[in-house]
């Protein structure tokens, strides 16, 4: 920046600063203001010839007024003209004018762009440097229209100065932050990611802030920057502190720029190229053996910078969750920090753990500092530091210490701050439920929630208790005395009165043999909390006080007296009033057995998903309950941290291959199928269930087989337990299918086995191999299985896919038909005009063309016909056919054995009607044959279209369907039947293409005579 002259030190201003500074009232200074203001206003009407360095004194003393917070509302266009300046000093006072004063809705805009344009274009480094400054201060629409196609090429130019790109990278980033849609980087994105590679590193940090942004919203584009990013972060971790000595901080070398190269690298997956991850594997170890050095420093600020970079790589470790090794000395780091004197690195260490102990490599390594972490529960003064505390406490949960955790955060949540008791309690009883060894130590766990928290326990906390009670046989006893005993407390939470009176009007029979609990000490009891209650819980206990009298017939007197008091009859609320006008009279006419049958026990609650769940989510925000690992593996995300309690949480695969969706399935918000509803003795949906609905039919389901002939992505199949879904890939005559099979209960599924088979002649012409799955799949929780398929030769069935498992003790079993077409072995082809008509006329046997004629029923879109053409494999040649409602399709069917060509044309006319033709190349003496099905089907449903594609066959099977065709077409009915009847006793079961080319032909008029 230029040096400022003498005469540039404004004493005017100077003066009317001093002047304002000792006023002695608020009156004073407005005064002075206001002189000076009119002074000014006077100036800048009066002069017509002020030179630049009044203008200059004058622009500054209204900026100057303008940060004291007063308006200013002339003095613009002196600024604008200042920006025309050659001095620097004025047009540097311009453009900070122009910056705060002026809006980006002002008339002035425009001038203020033509000045910008001659500075960018003046290669002044000074100049260009203020005009994008401006540009980024300002930041408007109209700006980034302006100068969005011209900063990028300032930004990757050879002759800019390192200055000017700093500038031109930041000033790209603001644009792109106001209005992504008008920076497009295009021809430019190659030369800005190799700006990691500058030897400026201002250019580099600025540069990759710049290209951090646009990868978040671009990564495709930039996924070039992984292997520069992770070579220029290479360099710094092995630089010592004085090779970078411009760049180095407290003896850490460049720390800003390694935390945005450690950001920039969490915006994709790890690096395929191994000696680029091999590489990235080091930079992470150095950095983690760094920070077990000896610090180098006493100041706190080497602390900090160190500490910024730790954190950022440990980041980094989690996003990736594939390194084992790394990821379990993270958490060994960041145990040290837990004990550590600094608030700021307890806290931070603890929300990391909570981020690792959702992976399975370090959940383990992380409940070694159980003991740690329950002490910072009980004995940090930062209440946000204990919040952390609990959420990794939440996090590290499974089996094993389930029992331990839960009790301490029963224990803390006697003296928890008030804004966060809702949420320990909804997590307490989601690990109680989740994790119960048995239903008696659950039971205790949420009366004892509700003692300790009662007010902060919600609905859906004592709800869940009493599905589960009901839908449990073996545990409806022990609650009820429990709660009884609960019951005698002197001081007796609402939420308790509310379980007490629905559990004892249920089961209250069950206790009432001991003289202590009998039939009228229940009721006395629940009634001596009566007039303490709310109208809701008055209303529940009277409806406990009828079911009473059906269990015990020898309350019904006093029952009866209490609902024909006038403080029930004759309640001011409508409710209680006519509950009890209602129980009384039923009680009074109602015989035994209606009595008993109105009043019978309540069934068992259909499955569903845990309220108390769908509350923490609700509370917690999307993506706060997370994945779940097996037994012994679970695992979970919650703030950084982790929720394992979730009937909707899915699994994260630990299978070697990329998961291709993280959530193809969508269990998040699954419902039963409305199809498949539970039966009425179906659990709840907790861990603890042994029993289940009856086994399933093994009969082979087809109905969302023909959904996948032009998908490969979906949901296959669906019922109230279980979802399945599918992602497949082809290339050439080989494909791979990922399957995953979710588990939408939250009982497990055990010994869970898949197999495929190929049934018949199929085993010779498909080659599948299938890697086995967990056979324990966890409630909520969704396994992947890879399946790779090799086309040998051309085939018509599809395989089969078994899976069994037992579900409460019932033997589940399913059958279903993969879909697997011989469509998907399709490689497009791109054709000319004048070749693909050649080829369709040199295709003119019968035994190589199909076709079928029928009637549309609705309007057909063309864009989703175009959709389903592309999604059968086959390239649409555009501009081929002379008729332009004609779509023309050619593919190459691809095989071990062979190569097919396929043409296709699809012809709609105006009457609605649709014709398809289809012609492929074939050898007729060869004992292979090709079929393929064709189903399009458009959005309203519009149109359902079904094609066979050509087979090569035996002569003598050629011969009996063209008899066939001849004799139908004669009208010699009989003559055709006897062809087709002749023709299938004779031919192999699988070389049936002449019979389909038969009934595509003339399946609209045979209908009825084949019913015959």
């Amino acid at each position: 920046m230029p040096a400022v002259s003498k005469g540039d030190g404004m004493r005017g201003l100077a003066v009317f600063i001093s002047d304002i500074r000792n006023c002695k009232s608020k009156e004073a200074e407005i005064k002075r203001i206001n002189k000076e203001l009119a002074n000014i206003r006077s100036k800048f009407k009066g002069d017509k010839a002020l030179d630049g360095y009044s203008k200059k004194k004058y622009v500054c003393k209204l900026l100057f007024i303008f940060l004291l917070g007063h308006d200013i509302d002339f003095g613009h266009m002196e600024a604008v003209n200042l920006l025309s300046s050659n001095k620097y000093t004025e047009k540097q006072i311009g453009y900070l004018f122009i910056s705060v004063l002026v809006n980006s809705n002002s008339e002035l805009i425009r001038l203020i762009n033509n000045a910008i344009k001659n500075d960018l274009s003046s290669r002044n480094p000074t100049f260009m440097c203020l005009a994008l400054h401006c540009i980024a201060n300002v930041g408007s629409r109209e700006m980034a229209e302006a100068f969005a196609g011209e900063i990028p090429r300032i930004l990757v130019a050879g002759d800019t100065m390192d200055s000017v790109k700093q500038s031109a990278a930041l000033c790209l980033l603001r644009l792109y932050k106001a209005s992504p849609d008008l920076v497009l980087m295009g021809e430019w994105t190659s030369r800005v990611v190799h700006l990691l590679n500058d030897q400026h590193m201002g250019v580099v940090t600025a540069a990759i802030s710049l290209i951090t942004c646009l990868s978040s919203k671009n990564p495709d584009e930039f996924k070039t920057c992984v292997s520069l990013a992770v070579s220029r972060l290479s360099r710094i971790v092995s630089s010592a502190s004085t090779d970078l000595q411009d760049y180095t901080y407290y003896f850490v070398p460049a720390p800003w720029l390694s935390c945005k190269l450690l950001r920039l690298l969490q915006c994709y997956p790890p690096p395929e190229d191994g000696a680029v991850k091999g590489r990235l594997v080091e930079c992470l170890e150095t950095i983690l053996n760094k920070a077990q050095e000896p610090p180098k420093s006493k100041k706190v600020q080497h602390s900090n910078a160190k500490n910024a970079i730790l954190f950022e790589a440990i980041s980094l470790i989690i996003h990736y969750d594939s390194e084992p090794n790394l990821l379990v000395r993270a958490c060994n780091q960041l145990g040290q920090f837990l004990q550590h004197r600094e608030t700021n690195l307890r806290y931070l260490a603890l929300e990391s753990m909570c981020t690792l102990a959702s992976s399975e490599f370090s959940h383990e390594a992380v409940k070694t500092h159980i003991e740690t972490v329950i002490n910072a529960l009980k004995t940090e003064r930062d209440v946000s530091v204990r919040q952390r505390a609990a959420d990794l406490l939440y996090a590290m949960c499974d089996r094993s210490n389930a029992k331990q955790i839960v009790a301490e955060m029963l224990s803390y949540l006697e003296t928890a701050d008030y804004s966060i008791r809702e949420e320990m309690v909804l997590k307490v009883a989601i690990l109680a439920e989740k994790y119960a060894v048995d239903y008696s130590w659950y039971v205790d766990t949420i009366l004892n929630l509700i003692r300790i928290a009662g007010d902060y326990v919600s609905e859906e906390v004592w709800y869940r208790v009493i599905q589960i009670v009901i839908n449990r046989d073996d545990v409806q006893g022990y609650a009820a005395k429990t709660v009884f005993e609960a019951l005698q407390a002197p001081a007796c939470h609402e939420n308790m009165v509310k379980v007490g009176g629905y559990i004892l009007g249920e089961f209250g029979n069950l206790i009432a043999g001991d003289p202590r609990s009998s039939p009228l000490v229940q009721f006395n009891l629940l009634h001596s909390k009566f007039h303490l209650c709310s109208v809701p819980t008055r209303a529940l206990l009277l409806s406990a006080y009828i079911k009473f009298i059906n269990l015990f017939p020898e309350t019904k007197a006093t029952i009866q007296e209490v609902l024909r008091s006038d403080s029930q009859i004759r309640n001011s609320d409508v409710e209680l009033q006519q509950r009890a006008v209602e129980y009384l009279k039923l009680s009074s006419i109602a015989s035994t057995d209606v009595l008993a049958t109105v009043l019978e026990e309540m069934p068992p609650f259909p499955e569903r998903e845990s309220s108390i769940l769908a509350k923490l989510k609700k509370k917690k925000g999307p993506g706060a309950v997370s994945v779940e690992l097996e037994d012994g593996k679970e695992r979970g995300e919650l703030n950084g941290g982790g929720d394992r309690g979730g009937d909707a949480a899915i699994a994260a695969s630990n299978a070697s291959t990329p998961s291709p969706s993280a959530d193809l399935l969508g269990l998040r918000s699954a419902a039963p199928v409305s199809g498949a509803a539970p039966s009425a003795g179906s659990l709840l949906v907790d861990v603890f269930s042994e029993a289940g609905p009856a086994a399933a039919s093994a009969g082979v389901n087809d109905d969302g087989f023909l959904r996948f002939v032009c998908k490969n992505n979906g949901v296959l199949f669906e019922n109230q337990l279980l979802q399945i879904g599918i992602k497949s890939e082809y290339r050439q005559n080989l494909g791979r299918m990922y399957l995953f099979y979710g588990n939408k209960t939250s009982v497990q599924f055990v010994s869970f086995s898949t197999t495929v088979s190929c049934p018949g002649e199929l085993q010779s012409q498909l080659n599948v191999q299938t890697k086995t799955v967990e056979p324990l799949v966890e409630g909520g929780a969704q396994v992947q299985q890879v399946i790779n398929i090799e086309c040998l030769t051309d085939f018509v069935d599809a395989p089969l896919l078994n899976i069994k498992f037992r579900y409460g003790g019932a033997l589940q079993n399913i059958s279903l038909k993969l879909p697997v077409t011989i469509n998907k072995f399709f490689q497009p082809t791109e054709m000319a005009a004048a070749d693909f008509f050649q080829r369709w006329k040199q295709l003119s046997q019968p035994q190589q063309e199909a076709q079928k004629i029928f009637k549309a029923s609705h309007g057909m879109d063309t864009e989703v016909l175009k959709a389903k053409l592309l999604g059968l494999g086959t390239a649409l040649l555009e501009n081929v056919d002379p008729n332009p409602e004609n779509y023309v399709c050619a593919g190459v069917i691809q095989t071990k054995a062979q190569q097919v060509g396929c043409l296709l044309r699809l012809e709609p006319n105006a009457q609605a009607q649709v014709r398809t033709r289809a012609r492929a190349h074939t050898q007729m003496y060869m004992h292979t044959h090709t079929q393929m099905y064709m189903h399009i089907h458009t959005q309203s449903p519009s149109v359902l279209l079904c094609a066979a594609l050509i087979a090569s066959l035996t002569a003598v099977c050629v011969f009996l369907c063209a008899a066939a065709n001849q004799a139908w077409r004669a009208g010699n009915t009989q003559l055709a039947l006897f062809s087709l009847a002749l023709f299938l006793s004779h031919s192999p079961p699988l070389s049936f293409t002449p019979f389909f080319h038969f009934l595509i032909h003339f399946s609209p008029h045979i209908d009825s005579t084949l019913s015959h």
